[in-house]
């Protein structure tokens, strides 16, 4: 049984508060409810997600966030009754009410056994050029960090949300990542390998694919850490209909000086050290099947590119914003700073 009693937010919660309640849970759902415990709304990790993408502050109250008109059930039907709506509204959740639309219970539709057998494609092949002398003998993806390689901790990372069929597209030093997961039996899961006779760039060595994945797919850069819900992110990027996703990260710069607004030749305003915030590309991507149309044959081909080509034919492209840990080492004070993050992140939160 749930226990749904955990996932109950009060109307004046806000963002960052219901964010905590729906990670400490494994439902990845909350409810709003107001004094009398009505139910005003219902919050996903989407509607948080979007919210993020709209710049929301993580102060905004959760009623400016929630969903406030989700599909309910009165209470004293039957259960099965109850799942034949869920099943044909296609729903996750289903709260149920008494006729004072108070909650007394949410019913979840669980999956009786975890499907996750979308192909993850993890580019492994760079040269590490900014993190020499260490990537001299090995490449950046078998760096360690907390006493084991990056590439081992991404596998695990995708291992934990059930996807375990990997093809890591190697080039420099292949020999090294080859030797120490071979075929993938040590850690539990298959793992094949394209190569990279030249450099193909992030999208330009899906072409060498042996086949076509029948399912959406994962890309990823081998030199991240994170902790993203790659279940959630698969789910997002399917339930847009998107044909890619790309998974974005703010990024906030501050301007060294005061910036001038002026309207001729008069002065309008001045803001002193203004802080910007934009969203970047986090390395990490999911593609549908009929992506792979879109990539040249045997040339470098970025994945900026693709997404430029796919947004210039109109076809519906999605982003993602990653608000779990995120660290792209690619310079050497990424690596240090990962080592001392590592323990903390990863180490007190191990779920496997």
């Amino acid at each position: 049984m749930k226990n749904w009693q955990s996932i109950i937010v009060g109307e004046n919660n806000n963002l960052l508060e219901t964010m905590k309640i729906i990670d400490q849970s494994t439902l990845q759902f909350a409810v709003v409810v107001d004094v009398n415990g009505r139910l005003l709304g219902t919050v996903t990790d989407g509607d948080i997600r979007r919210s993020i993408l709209r710049g929301d502050s993580l102060d905004v109250k959760i009623t400016e966030v929630m969903n406030p008109s989700p599909i309910t059930a009165l209470a004293g039907q039957s259960r099965n009754k109850y799942f034949r709506i869920m099943k044909t509204k296609k729903l996750k959740q289903l709260p149920i009410v008494d006729k004072n639309n108070r909650i007394i219970d949410i019913l979840f539709l669980d999956k009786a056994v975890s499907n996750n057998d979308n192909l993850v494609v993890l580019m492994v092949g760079g040269l590490g050029t900014r993190l020499r002398p260490l990537t001299n003998d090995i490449p950046k993806p078998m760096l360690q960090v907390g006493g084991k390689p990056i590439l081992e901790t991404i596998i695990e990372g995708f291992k934990q949300y059930g996807f375990t069929n990997f093809i890591l597209s190697v080039n420099y030093k292949k020999e090294v990542i080859q030797n120490y997961f071979q075929n993938g039996e040590a850690f539990d899961v298959n793992i094949s390998y394209i190569e990279e006779s030249k450099r193909m760039g992030t999208a330009g060595a899906l072409s060498l694919l042996p086949t076509k994945p029948l399912k959406p797919f994962f890309v990823m850069n081998g030199d991240l850490l994170t902790q993203v819900n790659f279940e959630q992110l698969m789910h997002f990027h399917m339930d847009n209909h998107s044909l890619a996703t790309m998974c974005v990260r703010e990024y906030e710069y501050q301007i060294p000086y005061g910036v001038i607004e002026t309207d001729g030749v008069n002065l309008v305003s001045i803001k002193e050290k203004p802080v910007h915030k934009s969203f970047v590309n986090a390395g990490i991507y999911v593609l549908s099947p009929e992506v792979l149309d879109y990539i040249p044959k045997n040339q470098f081909y970025d994945m900026p590119e693709l997404f430029q080509k796919l947004l210039g034919e109109e076809k519906n492209t999605t982003v993602f914003p990653i608000r779990e840990y995120w660290l792209d080492i690619g310079r050497m004070d990424d690596f240090e700073r990962a080592n001392l993050e590592y323990k903390e992140r990863y180490e007190c939160s191990r779920k496997f």
